[in-house]
């Protein structure tokens, strides 16, 4: 399974909600990732750009995806990001099948660096 970044954003009404009848964001969330076969690893309240973020395992893309569009057809929520996340090893084993694929890529060149003849 792979892990997921899941950050929300709250709409003002749902606020409002949950400060009338406080229930944890976690036991709202679990059963949702658990029917699509996820686990959820963490979740916290935040400031800044997202008031919930949370870890959560998925067996593959389309089931993080599914949880996104659940969660956003629901209607509490502003916004939804979901980010997929690697390990360090899977991040270690990335950059060395970058090193070896290197000079295999030809980036276009930029604009400074075409030249009209």
């Amino acid at each position: 399974m792979a892990y997921f970044l899941i950050q929300a954003t709250y709409k003002p009404e749902s606020w409002a909600n949950q400060i009338e009848d406080p229930r944890s964001v976690e036991d709202r969330i679990r059963p949702a990732i658990q029917a699509l076969g996820g686990r959820l690893d963490s979740a916290y309240y935040a400031f800044g750009e997202a008031d919930v973020v949370a870890i959560a395992e998925f067996p593959s893309n389309d089931s993080a995806g599914a949880f996104s569009v659940m969660v956003t057809a629901a209607g509490a929520v502003k916004s939804v990001k979901t980010t997929p996340l690697m390990t360090v090893n899977e991040g270690m084993e990335m950059m060395k099948k970058a090193g070896k694929s290197a000079g295999k890529y030809k980036a276009p060149l930029s604009a400074q660096k075409v030249t009209s003849g």
